[in-house]
């Protein structure tokens, strides 16, 4: 006797950016950055945005240049009131991505104790508690996104404190897909990228970075923030993929 397939209404389509039409994508950290190219490509994709930061100014910016699609509210991730007060009146939240911190790398020898713990204070613990309090709203369909990074699974540099918070992530992600299931739960862990962030570094501490990750990369080159998003994007919409992370980062993890 041959198995009986699946009714069509019971397997999920494939990977389909169309499933962003109409959608409420929140990002927190959508001012700027990695959460600014995902806000664009999500509103070209025919949803809506609500970005979330600290900076008014940015955030206001951000949203003129996305046009109606585009809200925003302020929030500090590293505040549970805030948190609470930036999801409250947001009745669905379809997609979610959390890519606001603001934390210090460096050698065990060379930080204190509030620097060296300073990632795990905005980074995980920033993003444990936007997602336990969008929590509620979160459609059934939906997902949820973190933002780790490569320096989780091989470190740059010494930065065990950074390393360390990366890898915690990566294992929130994986607890959190299988505590809000159906709700799907990934992580994306990019490499060096060229973008904001490094763009507000010192020219010379950027520059020995890129030339060392062009060095140890399988691509031989730093990545782009809309490479980035497109790997958020690709999360967002494929319906089978939960507990995993992409690493957008040239193959640097593999050498």
């Amino acid at each position: 006797m041959s198995a009986t397939p699946d009714a069509p209404e019971t397997r999920p389509q494939t990977h389909d950016r169309d499933r962003l039409a109409d959608r409420t994508v929140v990002l927190i950290g959508g001012g700027s950055g990695i959460g600014l190219r995902v806000a664009h490509q999500a509103v070209a994709a025919g949803a809506r945005v609500v970005l979330g930061g600290r900076t008014e100014e940015r955030l206001a910016s951000a949203a003129r240049e996305l046009g109606a699609a585009a809200t925003w509210r302020t929030v500090d991730v590293t505040d549970d009131a805030s948190l609470a007060a930036f999801f409250d009146g947001l009745d669905r939240v379809d997609h979610l991505f959390t890519s606001a911190a603001d934390y210090q790398v460096g050698p065990l020898r060379e930080l204190g104790p509030r620097e060296a713990e300073s990632p795990f204070a905005s980074k995980f613990w920033g993003q444990y508690h936007a997602v336990r309090h969008a929590a509620p709203a979160l459609s059934p369909d939906g997902s949820v996104v973190l933002m780790a990074g490569a320096a989780g699974a091989r470190p740059p540099g010494p930065a065990p404190a950074y390393a360390a918070c990366n890898a915690a992530i990566e294992g929130l992600g994986r607890g959190l897909a299988v505590e809000l299931a159906p709700v799907r739960v990934n992580v994306v862990s990019p490499g060096t990228i060229d973008g904001d962030l490094w763009a507000r570094r010192p020219a010379a501490a950027r520059e020995a970075a890129f030339a060392q990750y062009r060095r140890d990369t399988l691509l031989h080159r730093v990545g782009g923030e809309d490479e980035v998003a497109h790997a958020v994007l690709f999360l967002f919409t494929n319906g089978y993929t939960t507990g995993s992370t992409l690493y957008p980062d040239g193959g640097y993890t593999l050498r």
